[in-house]
């Protein structure tokens, strides 16, 4: 068993080299002019369904919305999910608290093809933001749908509209 000074002293150079991690992290994404950030608003257009034929028939798909931490030191914490209709409508917020997303991981929320209430033109609004600068994480979504011999899937990513940075 090791004694308290050993464990200190470990605990002391794990807490250095994350540290040391996170300046290089920073410092070679700042190198390839990658944007560093705090927190976001990110916009994601998101389709309940979509329309084909002449007759403008309805394709009913699932929505998968998909939120991926890319930074692989820091955790970000998502503020608030939220679905609108094509009105612009708030339909669901899927978040009752803060959530949070440690480094790489990634979080998935679903609206069911069943559910037509968001409409062709329905969109999230995702809030995230973290301690530290952070690489931007990737938000999108993946929409699919099958109907008989027919299957359709395509994505979407989110566009940030406002941003932290300090």
């Amino acid at each position: 068993m090791m004694n308290e000074p050993k464990i200190k002293r470990l605990l002391l150079y794990a807490a250095g080299v994350v540290s040391i991690l996170a300046v290089l992290v920073s410092t070679r994404a700042a190198e390839a002019g990658i944007s560093l950030v705090k927190g976001q608003k990110v916009y994601v257009p998101v389709y309940s369904h979509i329309y084909h034929g002449d007759r403008e028939q309805p394709f009913e798909l699932a929505i998968t919305l998909s939120i991926r931490n890319t930074d692989p030191v820091h955790a970000i914490s998502l503020i608030s999910v939220d679905y609108y209709d094509s009105e612009g409508k708030l339909i669901r917020k899927y978040l009752e608290n803060e959530m949070k997303l440690g480094a790489m991981a990634s979080a998935r929320f679903v609206v069911k093809e069943s559910d037509k209430s968001g409409g062709a033109g329905a969109s999230f609004i995702v809030r995230w933001k973290s301690e530290t600068r952070v690489a931007e994480p990737i938000v999108e979504s993946i929409m699919i749908g099958t109907s008989t011999q027919q299957g359709i899937s395509f994505s979407s990513r989110g566009q940030a509209i406002e941003e932290e940075r300090e």
